[in-house]
């Protein structure tokens, strides 16, 4: 007996053809992408391979020569690029901590004692961080001129004060001007520029989650008897800990890239014995004064790694135990 197929074969299902007006939403979305291959992921992946090789921009392409982690050795043991590393960790702590040792506690005071105005206060704290770098660099500059400059004005002023011919304040204040230019003191004004310039973002960022914190949790603590000071300690800085690492976070990157203030304040050249030099003002000369682009493009991951490294460390500290 022969068996046959009680029906035929199913046909293949064929594919659904968009209709024009479907793809609409990937032709509105589709510069931002083509954008972002052409100035975001394709230099990206360029600086890497650069990294490899050395290569002069006006000999074009054909003047790349491979030379594998060469120019990572060289860079690592570069006594210049040490010494701007040096610089760089220098004003990273000098400015940075303090920034948020100062921030924290102001924010705090503003939230506590200056609700009414809190508008205000965000908009004055907030003022030197969206002026211009340029403008700010070229006052500070003014600022501490060693012939004409307000600070040391005001410091030999106080250094010079005379009681009953004693100079009660000469051993903390100086008596004559002050060469900010010179290398021991170059870092501080740097330092004291970006400090200057930040803190009051860092403040805005601490106000913002000071805002978020439940007032029952410091009524609640009033009424057990605990004191402002306890208040901030035990209350306050536990709940801040998510806002404390984005600012942290935010402070280490942009301290490992800092390059607009110093390279005003120093004319570009890094200063006298190149104490202002930071490790991205030795990428920006390495790349464009020396036309070495394959060392700038090794210099530029260096920092990468460093900057990931302390981000990941940065992220242990302020890991909270749920």
């Amino acid at each position: 007996m022969s068996i046959t197929r009680s029906g035929a074969a199913a046909p293949a299902k064929s594919r659904r053809r968009l209709q024009p007006w479907e793809w609409a939403p990937y032709v509105f979305i589709s510069p931002f992408f083509i954008l972002f291959l052409c100035f975001g992921l394709f230099p990206l992946l360029f600086s890497v391979w650069l990294s490899f090789h050395t290569w002069d921009a006006a000999t074009g392409l054909g003047g790349m020569h491979w030379v594998g982690i060469e120019n990572y050795t060289f860079v690592l043991g570069d006594e210049w690029f040490q010494k701007s590393l040096y610089n760089t960790f220098w004003l990273a702590l000098a400015s940075g901590l303090p920034q948020h040792l100062v921030a924290i506690p102001l924010a705090f005071f503003a939230h506590t004692y200056l609700a009414k105005w809190r508008n205000t206060v965000v908009g004055i704290y907030f003022l030197p961080f969206i002026t211009s770098s340029v403008a700010i660099a070229l006052v500070f500059n003014s600022l501490f001129s060693r012939d004409f400059g307000v600070v040391n004005l005001a410091l030999t002023t106080i250094g010079n004060f005379d009681v009953a011919g004693v100079h009660p304040f000469a051993w903390l204040f100086p008596t004559t001007n002050i060469d900010w230019g010179q290398p021991q003191y170059t870092k501080s004004m740097i330092a004291f520029l970006v400090f200057w310039r930040y803190v009051g973002w860092n403040t805005v960022l601490y106000l913002s989650a000071l805002q978020t914190i439940p007032h029952d949790l410091y009524e609640a603590a009033t009424i057990d008897g605990a004191s402002r000071r306890q208040q901030f300690w035990y209350i306050t800085l536990p709940l801040l800990k998510p806002m404390m690492f984005f600012a942290v976070t935010l402070t280490i990157i942009g301290n490992l890239q800092l390059f607009e203030e110093p390279f005003i304040i120093t004319g570009g050249t890094g200063g006298l014995d190149q104490a202002g030099k930071t490790a991205a003002m030795h990428m920006y000369n390495t790349a464009f004064v020396d036309s070495d682009f394959g060392t700038a493009s090794a210099v530029a991951w260096i920092l990468f790694v460093l900057i990931a490294v302390l981000t990941t460390v940065n992220n242990k500290l302020f890991a909270h135990k749920d």
